[in-house]
């Protein structure tokens, strides 16, 4: 089977590879960018439950997209909804396949890479692959699959019981996410908000070992906690002068990827194409497509991109990341978008769409907080 090969791959992009021009004006850090949940949210939930109460459903974001399981909400199946893309439109998505691990079986997984490697073949995907747990959030588990070792090293940490994908990788350095909104009987949907992604880099000078490249770096030396760990294995090497050392692989703000306001970057032609990708999706009218590109232009007329995840109501406008955008005005844009979740949803119901029971609500999100802390380390 040729699907994964046994060595990693030669060449990479170059830092930012086909990205806007990389802003490092400025603080590189917002004051409250890495505040924990319990003191950014307050407010915005306060205005939730407001919400809540002035449509009279406390769940009506799990109907904001009849066609998500759950609406997206939370405790999702990211394979239910890439394979509803797959339908519609399979030319804008990352091909994948579904691997669920058995809840019980024998302490070597050599069968379960064989059924894994065999499953990529049927459906023509070549490695390197992406995999990441079909249920799960903010970066968790994913990690780049070069070789068949790295697969085994995967499975064998992962949840036994649990489901994992397996995805193409879009090798490209460009990374964005696209969040649209259309409101039930609109004729046309919108982008609301665009994230660029930006992965850290440290540069090698031949004298400084990793480590201190890190705690060095203006921006990284304040997240160490997040770099450390994942580079352990080479802390101490001293890279060329030259080298660039990438620190992160998931496009997640919380496992380190820097994010950059881009909603001045809006075209007719790039909110025409999502709007079309959208509607092609039944019943989708809330949610986060995030995207790899080789060159933001093509995407700014429309193409050049593919989606490699796709995210329903319990998405977020994340582009409040950007270390430029103040405490309120971060709060005011995520209250907008609730409001907007809440609209939608009221709308939805109105049209015969009934949301979750709590009960069933609860049932994924207990399940998603179980097997979260389970997951493999992310890249």
């Amino acid at each position: 089977m040729a699907t994964l090969t046994t060595a990693a791959p030669s060449g990479s992009p170059r830092p930012h590879q086909g990205m806007p021009a990389f802003d490092q004006e400025g603080a590189p850090l917002s004051f409250f960018e890495f505040w924990p949940m319990w003191a950014f949210y307050p407010p915005v939930m306060l205005y939730a439950a407001w919400l809540m109460l002035r449509y009279r459903g406390a769940l009506l974001p799990t109907v904001a997209n009849p066609s998500f399981p759950g609406g997206g909400f939370y405790g999702e199946s990211k394979a239910e909804i890439l394979a509803l893309a797959m339908r519609h439109v399979p030319q804008w998505v990352a091909p994948f396949v579904p691997v669920e691990r058995p809840a019980q079986g024998p302490e070597d997984v050599g069968a379960e890479v064989d059924s894994a490697r065999a499953a990529l073949a049927a459906a023509g995907i070549d490695g390197p692959v992406v995999a990441k747990p079909d249920l799960g959030c903010r970066g968790a588990g994913v990690k780049l699959v070069r070789t068949p070792a790295d697969l085994r090293s995967y499975l064998q940490g992962f949840p036994r019981g649990a489901t994992l994908l397996l995805q193409k990788l879009v090798p490209f350095e460009g990374e964005a996410g696209i969040f649209y909104c259309r409101r039930p009987g609109q004729a046309r949907g919108r982008i609301v908000s665009i994230t660029l992604k930006y992965f850290p880099y440290v540069t090698g000078d031949g004298r400084r070992t990793l480590r201190q490249l890190i705690g060095d770096d203006p921006r990284a030396g304040q997240l160490q906690h997040l770099y450390l760990r994942r580079h352990a294995a080479r802390l101490d090497e001293v890279p060329a002068a030259g080298e660039s050392i990438r620190l992160a692989f998931a496009g997640s703000h919380s496992r380190g990827a820097i994010f950059r306001n881009g909603n001045h970057l809006v075209t007719p032609e790039m909110e025409a194409r999502f709007d079309a990708i959208a509607q092609a999706m039944p019943e989708f009218h809330f949610g986060r497509f995030d995207v790899r590109f080789e060159r933001f232009d093509e995407v700014q007329r429309g193409a050049g991109f593919t989606i490699v995840e796709i995210n329903g109501a319990g998405a977020e406008s994340t582009h409040i990341w950007d270390r430029r955008t103040g405490l309120l005005q971060a709060w005011r844009d995520l209250m907008r978008q609730y409001r907007w979740l809440f609209e939608i949803g009221h709308a939805n119901r109105a049209r015969g769409f009934q949301p979750m029971t709590l009960s069933a609500f609860m049932q994924g999100y207990r399940r998603e907080k179980l097997l979260t802390p389970q997951y493999p380390a992310t890249d």
